[in-house]
């Protein structure tokens, strides 16, 4: 599959940092959460930007939930529902039989309001992740909330548990592990139901967010190439790994500037490509196809970007 570089982007300032994942409604309103907390809405292609809700803990995925709704991935703060109209917000899951949620980070929601949700690491909190990607805790998990509230865990020993995007049957949900640089696939209907399989695996680099296209395609966003010398530091005595976990972050095995979005059918296989360097933009956590368009979000920086598909 031929790479095709980020030409012909654009960058919208959020008036904030770090709008980690992205969610485009019907009216092309794009909604995003920042590091500070706050839930926006973009209109007219940056001209308006609004404060929809504040909430607790660190905002990652963003997904449309029914009418007026937010789902919200806020990291320790566990999964929450914000509404559009009024910025209340509510908890839906923040602990699971007295297990708290450390690192809620991504969501799907099904037709009927069935919510799939990852938990990245019981051991590390999110701003920590490095740290479980250098001890492969193998910790992370997915849940499944359905409408009722009724919270099952559908997928444990993930090695830092990431993207969720549900098929556009939703026969299947796929899951991205970052550590390992591979998707997974688990059944959710079908004489398959319940089974666990490798989706696509020698990724280039680490999967982050995951969502459904208006295409149908699972489109998955590649913050960073994968690091070559963090395997080598995984294989170091338990000592030694915890010593470089404690080292500035800038002496740590860290994330590149180069950033892919991936587009997968429904046998795994790649269907769209986009990757390179982005002049001002790095950390591509989330990516969302909407009308031909893909609207990019970051860990770390002041903008979102789009481009064409």
């Amino acid at each position: 599959m031929t790479i095709t570089s980020f030409t012909g982007t654009q960058l919208i300032p959020v008036n904030g940092t770090g709008p980690e994942d992205v969610v485009v409604d019907d009216d092309g309103q794009v909604y995003a959460g920042l590091d500070d907390g706050r839930i926006i809405r973009i209109t007219g292609g940056g001209n308006r930007i609004d404060t929809v809700a504040r909430v607790a803990g660190r905002p990652l995925g963003i997904e449309l939930y029914g009418a007026d709704e937010l789902v919200v991935c806020a990291s320790d703060h566990g999964l929450l529902a914000v509404t559009i109209r009024t910025g209340a917000v509510r908890t839906l899951v923040d602990n699971v039989a007295g297990s708290p949620i450390l690192g809620c980070n991504n969501a799907a929601v099904g037709a009927d309001g069935t919510v799939f949700f990852s938990d990245s690491s019981q051991r590390f909190p999110i701003p920590e992740f490095r740290s479980d990607m250098i001890e492969r805790t193998g910790t992370g998990r997915v849940f499944r909330r359905d409408p009722d509230g009724t919270v099952t865990e559908v997928a444990s020993g993930l090695q830092f548990a990431n993207g969720v995007a549900l098929a556009q049957d939703e026969s299947f949900v796929v899951i991205a592990e970052t550590t390992t640089c591979r998707l997974h696939r688990l059944w959710l209907s079908g004489e398959r139901a319940g089974r666990r399989e490798v989706f696509a695996d020698g990724l280039s680099g680490y999967p982050d967010n995951a969502s459904t296209g208006s295409d149908g395609l699972i489109w998955v966003a590649i913050p960073s190439p994968a690091v070559s010398s963090l395997p080598l530091v995984q294989r170091m005595p338990a000592a030694a790994r915890s010593l470089v976990r404690r080292l500035p972050t800038s002496l740590q095995p860290s994330p590149g500037r180069e950033v892919n979005v991936v587009a997968f059918d429904a046998t795994g296989g790649v269907v769209r490509r986009r990757g390179g360097t982005v002049e001002g933009f790095t950390m591509l956590t989330g990516v969302r196809e909407r009308g031909g368009t893909l609207y990019c979000g970051s860990l770390t920086e002041g903008a979102i970007l789009t481009t064409d598909r």
